[in-house]
């Protein structure tokens, strides 16, 4: 295969923990911007003794079976990378590695994406994915992080990133975001005073300020190495 030397428009949907409403999020940005024809993706990092190959628990040794990527074929509606289908990417995959192994599963992607290139498939270098661990590995265009008082744990790798976010996405009300500094008292309430923030309980269309957001990061040249 030969390399391509491929930049894109990176947006990267990250939470503070689980069922925030990240993969939500991400079908909303694909919908409301159709003709970005994105490529959408989940990453998915999974604990000891998950089999990533086999997608079950398996006595497969810690450094067998550490990443695998597919690509989605809409058979699976219902998976978040079948949602970003339904949504309107044009094409969607699910990457998925061993715990720490997110090194060894990015060049499974990056080939991936090459492979798409090579085979004439090229467009609009739009590139969407849920994850929060990639940004050890990418400077997106753009991060956000979806944040929802509702849920009181905050893990630390979210906090670590807190501050490479682009802008916040709150979920609830905004009575509950005026009071995540008791729920979460390890976050600087300064910082999430003083940080862009844009409030959109689940359900609810994109707010139109964060709309002009997304618009001016796809208007900016494709300047993301992956």
């Amino acid at each position: 295969m030969t390399a391509i030397d491929k930049r894109w428009r990176v947006i990267v949907i990250g939470g503070h923990t689980r069922s925030v409403g990240k993969t939500q999020l991400v079908c909303d940005v694909i919908a409301a911007f159709p003709e970005a024809n994105w490529i959408a993706g989940k990453i998915t990092q999974y604990g000891h003794g998950f089999c990533v190959k086999k997608g079950k628990h398996c006595d497969c040794a810690p450094e067998e079976h550490i990443c695998a990527l597919t690509w989605e074929n809409g058979s699976h509606p219902r998976s978040d990378s079948g949602r970003f289908l339904t949504a309107g990417a044009k094409r969607s995959f699910w990457l998925r590695t061993k715990q720490g192994y997110l090194a060894e599963g990015i060049p499974l992607m990056r080939a991936a994406l090459q492979e798409y290139e090579l085979h004439g498939e090229g467009g609009p270098a739009n590139l969407i994915l849920e994850s929060n661990t990639l940004l050890d590995f990418v400077t997106p265009s753009l991060y956000l992080m979806v944040l929802d008082p509702a849920k009181p744990d905050f893990k630390n790798s979210a906090r670590l990133l807190l501050d490479r976010s682009s802008a916040l996405v709150w979920r609830g009300t905004s009575s509950a975001q005026n009071g995540a500094a008791t729920i979460w008292p390890a976050i600087s309430p300064q910082f999430l005073s003083e940080k862009t923030s844009f409030l959109q309980r689940e359900g609810e269309p994109l707010p139109q300020a964060l709309l002009e957001v997304i618009q001016t990061t796809l208007r900016e040249l494709a300047g993301v190495a992956v």
